[in-house]
């Protein structure tokens, strides 16, 4: 199997430039910044203390807060931050850091693992959710440098995929120094799968990622709308939005459905698609504010997803009508929102159950389910208690991860 991947992966690093020049082209990948996936580098390479490594926005933004605390650790002279996409990098990239340099995540190709490895030295590699790469994996554990998986995902579809060769998996699960899963069935997974020290300590989505706050004259210009939000929604499920929002416009005159979408280069496409049911439409990265007129008002910029949250006192969590397994609600319930989703959130199921327990959400298979949730909770009393209660369950996740790095540094 470890032959076969290899074999995958020398066939793609010689289709590697065709795919890195239609990736540019759909603005997927950095025209001035694709050789750092080769492990070529325009910074100054330096020893590092610590590597992190997170896909994307979502587990950026997990892990942002443990770098920014590792910034003020006088102990800590470099941390390395790498990750795959454009979105994260532009994220990273908003943030004032001293110590730590970003550099995107290169190939899982042999050689170029052991070049990026050489040229940063890191003593420790934390990575984040699902990120296992077979190569990266072997060469960090040849040069006896810890592996620390943070946040550990494995969901039931993906651990099926790693049982389809099970001493190929065991080969590099066990490479594992530490894993700190999210949940119990990850917990459960990752022992089968060969890792041998877990600690479950809970989900670091739980703690509070500070943002930075709408601005007041954007605040004053919503104050008499009824706000609605529907936070990262997939394809399809936008349409689902806007038919509810005509339903709903019906009896509330005053309503803004604030969208933030899972991806948000898709916004041309929902713009298309929600015009076809004659709303009206305005985009967050236009630089318009959403006037009284405004039907939708789409966020499609990266990294603001709390500040309109907070406006709203009801969002619907996306990726839980379509067959992707739910999101993440933790970011809305900090917020004090009240949630409504679809059934389709087994990736998230221990978090949606605890909703549940605490009377804060509603599962919803239909439009006239939606509206009916709607018209109960549009004007949901934020609780503090609850607020407090997650924020509570956060820094203590937060601190465990913390102490956890710091245990082999």
């Amino acid at each position: 199997m470890y032959l076969l991947y290899n074999l995958f992966g020398f066939i793609f690093l010689i289709l590697s430039p065709l795919i890195i020049f239609i990736r540019i082209i759909n603005g997927k990948e950095d025209p001035k910044r694709f050789q750092e996936k080769y492990s070529l580098y325009k910074k100054n390479i330096s020893n590092t203390t610590i590597w992190f490594h997170g896909s994307s926005v979502g587990e950026i933004m997990s892990i942002l807060p443990i770098i920014m605390k590792f910034e003020k650790d006088k102990n800590i002279k470099k941390i390395l931050l790498t990750s795959t996409t454009v979105s994260s990098a532009s994220i990273i990239k908003k943030k004032s850091f001293k110590k730590t340099t970003h550099v995107y995540f290169p190939f899982d190709v042999g050689f170029i693992c052991s070049n990026f490895l050489s040229k940063w030295k890191p003593k420790v590699a934390v990575f984040v959710d699902s990120e296992i790469w077979p190569n990266m994996y072997t060469k960090i554990s040849s040069k006896k440098i810890p592996i620390i998986l943070i946040n550990a995902r494995i969901t039931k579809k993906s651990f099926k995929r790693w049982q389809i060769s099970k001493q190929f998996a065991k080969n590099i699960f066990s490479k594992i120094t530490i894993a700190l899963p999210q949940n119990g069935e990850t917990k459960f997974y990752l022992q089968k799968l060969g890792v041998k020290n877990i600690k479950n300590i809970g989900n670091l989505k739980y703690f509070k990622n500070s943002q930075s706050k709408l601005k007041s004259n954007l605040k004053n210009n919503l104050k008499d709308r009824i706000i609605f939000c529907a936070a990262s929604t997939h394809y399809n499920e936008e349409r689902i939005i806007g038919k509810l929002h005509l339903d709903l416009k019906k009896k509330y005159k005053n309503l803004l459905t604030i969208l933030i979408p899972r991806h948000v280069n898709r916004s041309n496409e929902i713009i298309d698609e929600l015009k076809t049911l004659n709303l009206k439409v305005i985009e967050r990265s236009a630089g318009k504010k959403p006037n009284k007129d405004c039907d939708i008002y789409i966020v499609d910029t990266y990294g603001e997803m709390s500040k309109f949250l907070e406006l709203s006192k009801l969002t619907f969590i996306g990726g839980s009508m379509v067959n992707h397994g739910g999101q993440n609600p933790l970011e809305a319930v900090r917020m004090g929102n009240y949630i409504m989703h679809g059934k389709k959130v087994e990736n998230f199921k221990e978090i949606y159950k605890e909703l549940k327990n605490l009377k804060i959400s509603s599962e919803v298979n239909n439009l006239d389910q939606m509206k009916n949730v709607f018209s109960k909770k549009f004007n949901y009393k934020k609780s503090r208690k609850i607020i407090n209660k997650i924020d509570h369950i956060g820094t203590k996740i937060f601190k465990s991860n913390i102490q956890e790095i710091k245990n082999y540094l």
